[in-house]
C-alpha cells in the first residue's frame, strides 16, 4: 500500500494522538484515529465514499478485499468503518474462525456483529441504546402524529407493526421479541428484559422464563439470523442510523476447516452475496477480507462456482489501474519506500506530543527509519509487505520512547534490534526461521507417515 502523499489533519487532539501511539506500540491496529496513518489510500476514497452514500440513501454493497498478510487488510476495513461512522453509520467487525464464529453458522455470525455493534455515540455493545432510541423514535412519531399520552401505547404498537411489516414476513418472532422487551420495561422486570434483548442478539440459552413472557420459543437458527439481520437494519434505520457497516475479516480461515464445514460456508457467502445484491438488506455495507490464495486457489471461492464467478476481478493490469469501483479490490502491500513513509508519519505524529520534540525528529531522522525498515524486512526474510507490524512496534516502542525519555540515546549507537519469536504472528515466526536456517517451504518439514 502506497504510503505516499500524506494528509495528516495539522491538529490532532491528545486524545487521538494517544490512541494511535498506544496500539501501535502494542503491535496492535488502532481502534480509531487510522486517519492519521491513512496515507495513500485516496486512490479508494472517492468510489467508496459514493459506495456509502449509496448505502445511506437506502442501498446496499458488497465488497470483497484481497491482500497477502501485512498488506493492510484490517487497518482497510478499519478506516473504512471510520468513514462510515462519520456518516453516522453504526459498525461491526468480526472475526471469523472454525471454533468462534463459524460462516456457515449464520446465527452465530448475527450474534458476533450484535456483540460487536458500535456506534458513533456508543462502544460494543450498542444493541440496547439502538433498541431504546428505536422505541423513543416511535414514541416521538406518534405523539407528532397526535396521539395522546393514553393513546401512545396503542399507536406505538401499530408503528411497530407498519415498520416491521416486511421483516415480520420472514422473521416474526423479531417484532413479537421487540414487544416482549417493551412490556418487561413498562413492569419494571429488569432482569427479563435483559434476556429478552439477548435472545433478540441471538443468544443461545436465554431462560425458559423470560422467552415465555415474550412470546417467543427456541434458539435463532440459521435461516432466521437473515430475518433477524433485516429487522436490525429497519430498527437502525428508524432510530436515526444511516446504515450498517460489517466486516467479516480473515475469511481465508475457511481453507482450513473440514471439506463439509468449507462448502457449507462457501454457500452461505454466496447467500449472503445474492441476498445483498437482491435488496433484500438496504442500509447494509458488507465486507469481507481474504488472502489472494482464498480467492484464487482451490481450497477457496473457486471450489463454488456461483461463488467464484460473482467475486470474479481481473487483476492482470498494472495495479496502479485496478477498479476500485469492482466487487473485488486489491490491497497490493508495502514496499520499502512506502515503509519508510508510512514510518516518518508516525515519527512525525509522535513528535507533536514528545517531552523533546525537535531531538526526536532529528535523531529519528528519515536515513535511521530507513535503516531500520530495512533491518525489520531482514529479520523476516526480505518480506518487506508483512514487515509494517513489526516494523512500526519496535520504532514506537523500542526507539521513539526512549529518544523522547533519556537525552544520551543514540539509537545507532545503544540500540541493535532483537526479535523474539514469542513476539512474532504465526506467518512472521516462519519467515523468522526460513532466515535463520529454519524450515522455509513444505519441502523442508519431515512427516511422519
Amino acid at each position: 500500500m502506497s504510503t505516499t502523499g500524506s494528509r495528516r489533519p495539522a491538529q490532532v487532539s491528545a486524545a487521538r494522538r494517544r490512541t494511535v501511539i498506544d496500539a501501535l506500540r502494542r503491535g496492535a491496529v488502532p481502534e480509531s484515529g487510522l486517519d492519521l496513518l491513512a496515507t495513500g489510500l485516496d486512490r479508494f476514497e472517492a468510489a467508496l465514499d459514493v459506495e456509502l452514500d449509496v448505502v445511506a440513501s437506502g442501498g446496499s454493497v458488497f465488497k470483497a478485499v484481497r491482500g497477502e498478510y501485512g498488506s493492510g487488510k484490517t487497518f482497510f476495513t478499519r478506516w473504512l468503518g471510520e468513514r462510515a461512522k462519520r456518516r453516522n453509520f453504526a459498525v461491526a467487525e468480526i472475526q471469523i474462525s472454525e471454533n468462534e464464529t463459524p460462516l456457515h453458522k449464520l446465527e452465530t455470525v448475527y450474534r458476533r456483529l450484535t456483540e460487536r455493534l458500535t456506534t458513533p455515540s456508543f462502544p460494543p455493545s450498542a444493541l440496547r441504546p439502538v433498541v431504546d432510541a428505536w422505541f423513543y423514535a416511535l414514541e416521538e412519531d406518534a405523539l407528532a402524529a397526535g396521539a395522546t399520552e393514553d393513546e401512545l401505547p396503542e399507536e406505538v404498537e401499530k408503528l411497530l407493526v407498519a415498520r416491521l411489516a416486511e421483516v415480520s414476513r420472514h422473521a416474526p418472532s423479531f417484532a413479537t421479541a421487540l414487544r416482549g422487551y417493551r412490556t418487561a420495561l413498562a413492569e419494571g422486570d429488569e432482569a427479563t428484559a435483559a434476556a429478552v434483548l439477548a435472545w433478540l442478539g441471538g443468544q443461545p440459552h436465554v431462560a425458559a422464563a423470560a422467552r415465555r413472557s415474550a412470546g417467543v420459543r427456541g434458539d435463532l437458527d440459521h435461516f432466521g439470523a437473515l430475518g433477524f439481520l433485516q429487522g436490525l437494519l429497519t430498527v437502525l434505520r428508524d432510530s436515526g442510523h444511516t446504515g450498517l457497516f460489517v466486516v467479516l475479516d480473515e475469511v481465508e480461515t475457511l481453507q482450513r476447516v473440514r471439506s463439509d464445514a468449507r462448502d457449507k460456508a462457501l454457500n452461505a457467502l454466496r447467500q449472503l452475496i445474492d441476498e445483498v445484491h437482491s435488496g433484500r438488506f438496504p442500509g447494509l455495507y458488507l465486507v469481507i477480507t481474504g488472502t489472494p490464495a482464498f480467492y484464487d486457489g482451490q481450497q477457496g471461492v473457486q471450489r463454488l462456482a456461483p461463488l467464484a464467478q460473482r467475486l470474479a476481478t481481473d487483476f492482470t493490469t498494472d495495479p496502479r489501474f485496478d477498479n476500485p469501483r469492482a466487487v473485488q479490490i486489491r490491497l497490493p502491500g508495502f514496499s520499502q519506500e512506502s515503509l519508510v513513509g508510512l514510518g516518518s508519519t508516525i515519527r512525525d505524529l509522535y513528535s507533536d506530543a514528545a517531552e523533546a520534540p525537535e531531538r526526536v525528529k532529528t535523531v529519528v531522522d528519515e536515513a535511521y527509519v530507513a535503516d531500520l525498515a530495512r533491518a525489520v524486512g531482514g529479520a523476516l526474510g526480505g518480506k518487506v509487505g508483512v514487515a509494517p507490524r513489526l516494523f512500526l512496534k519496535k520504532l514506537v516502542g523500542d526507539v521513539l520512547d526512549r529518544v523522547d525519555q533519556f537525552d544520551d540515546f543514540d539509537p545507532r549507537q545503544h540500540y541493535r534490534l532483537t526479535v523474539a519469536s514469542s513476539e512474532l504472528t504465526d506467518v512472521e515466526r516462519n519467515l523468522a526461521a526460513s532466515v535463520s536456517g529454519g524450515p522455509a517451504s513444505a519441502d523442508d518439514f519431515d512427516l511422519e507417515l
